[in-house]
């Protein structure tokens, strides 16, 4: 069960004890610490509790004459106390979030600022969760927005802030990296290092390292994740939760709570919100981006492309998360499982009956013909991979076109325990990978684009073969 509390509680036991040399337990120095000296005064503080501040601890004064009556005086002081410590009931959020399961999104962002007023804040990306301003502008009540600049954003984004923040009539709250590991990566592995070794460690500096200084100062944050953008990563998002990663406001583990309103929301229905309410949107939009990152991470998808391809893609599909919502990413390992199946259950794709499906030994045989009596293109997939799945028709299209022309067209699959032996022999960086295996050469050759309709992949063909 999901939970967030923060309660603070003595005994009196432990304030009794400190009279004669033994340490308070550390939970009672969030009350106050409390010494028997020959005039005891408890100063009034705050308490924390789940989110609500209970009124103070009236102040305690005494000027006990004699030893014996410490005792005495030390009991009622916990009773006074004990009186002051209201009860707080334990919020279920695996609860809460099976209530909600069914809410619209607006009923969902009302009832979480109603919930944490000033102390929750939007995550704005400068991309289509310009949605969750609005929802959040339609309920009337005041709310925050916070968005994480790393530095390198579109300026067509920085535009889009502008123009948000004129509309709606706020001041967005950006974090920025810390400049000087900003510098000390930069100088260390240059401009561009992800390319090479991938963009965790950038998006840590320019990203989440901000975010967490950001979530310390709240409750409860508000993100635009919907469980359409990443099948394989995010299919599981609940609308609310216990953040599995991030720290709050009161610190600890359980102390921030994550709404998701657009959760279950697919991205087709999100834009035509934004359509009728004729809100601003990022003119990237426009030429093609959907999912919007960094400028040097982010470019347009073509038609039939998920929209997550569009961000780091020269990397494995199961990878493109930057570490924001590391929490709700399901295991990485190829045992790990896709909508509540194994990888390996998840039923296959490429079925056409023209299209050769090679084994290990298949694969590297053909691999060793130097003279092949016709040319092969062999597409390297994994059957839970979207963008897989996305060129499915297509690939099988291209089966039936070339059957009986001299071309095989044959698929591997290259996860599981061939993903490593895919990396080394046959070029994988990501899935799918395309390879052209042409008939008087031994190496195959990739293919380097992303479209991969049947006009461009006959059209690569003919070039190669």
């Amino acid at each position: 069960m999901a939970m967030s509390v923060n309660v603070s509680s003595s005994s009196s036991s432990g304030i009794i004890n400190s009279r004669f040399g033994v340490s308070l337990e550390p939970k009672v120095s969030q009350i106050g610490w409390l010494r028997l000296l020959d005039r005891v005064h408890v100063a009034p503080v705050s308490l924390n509790l789940s989110g609500k501040r209970s009124s103070s601890v009236k102040p305690l004064n005494a000027e006990p004459k004699t030893k014996d009556s410490m005792i005495p005086l030390a009991a009622t002081m916990v009773a006074e106390i004990a009186e002051e410590v209201e009860v707080v009931e334990i919020e279920d959020f695996e609860e809460l979030a099976k209530k909600l399961e069914n809410a619209s999104p607006l009923e969902i962002m009302d009832k979480a600022l109603e919930k944490y007023g000033n102390d929750i804040a939007i995550a704005f990306s400068g991309a289509e969760d310009v949605a969750l301003i609005e929802y959040a502008h339609l309920t009337g009540r005041p709310f925050r927005v916070f968005s994480l600049d790393t530095g390198r954003l579109n300026p067509e984004t920085y535009r889009f802030f502008d123009a948000v923040e004129k509309h709606y009539g706020i001041r967005i709250e950006y974090m920025f990296p810390d400049s000087v590991e900003v510098q000390g990566l930069v100088r260390s592995k240059g401009l561009f290092s992800f390319y090479e070794d991938g963009h965790q460690e950038c998006c840590r500096v320019r990203k989440v390292r901000p975010l967490r200084r950001a979530l310390k100062g709240l409750k409860a944050w508000i993100t635009g994740q919907r469980k359409d953008q990443s099948p394989g990563t995010r299919s599981e998002i609940p609308v609310v939760q216990v953040d599995p990663v991030f720290e709050g406001l009161d610190g600890g583990v359980g102390s921030l709570v994550k709404w998701n309103p657009v959760a279950n929301v697919e991205g087709n229905d999100v834009w035509n919100f934004l359509r009728t309410m004729d809100v601003p949107v990022n003119t990237l939009h426009a030429a093609g981006y959907i999912s919007i990152g960094c400028e040097p991470c982010t470019k347009a998808v073509l038609p039939g492309q998920h929209e997550r391809e569009g961000r780091w893609w020269w990397e494995d599909a199961k990878a493109k998360e930057c570490g924001l919502h590391k929490g709700n990413v399901k295991e990485n390992s190829d045992d790990a499982k896709v909508n509540g199946e194994s990888k390996s259950a998840v039923a296959d794709i490429f079925k056409s009956e023209n299209l050769v499906t090679l084994s290990r030994q298949g694969i590297e045989n053909l691999m060793k013909l130097e003279n092949r009596k016709e040319p092969w293109i062999v597409v390297l997939y994994a059957p839970w991979c979207p963008f897989c799945q996305a060129m499915e028709a297509s690939y099988d299209e291209l089966a039936d076109k070339l059957a009986g022309s001299g071309i095989k067209v044959a698929k591997f699959r290259a996860d599981g325990d061939q993903k490593e032996f895919a990396k080394q022999e046959l070029q994988l960086g990501s899935f799918p990978t395309i390879l052209v295996f042409p008939k008087n050469s031994s190496r195959p050759i990739k293919y380097p684009s992303e479209k991969r309709d049947v006009e461009s992949l006959t059209s690569f063909l003919n070039l190669v073969r």
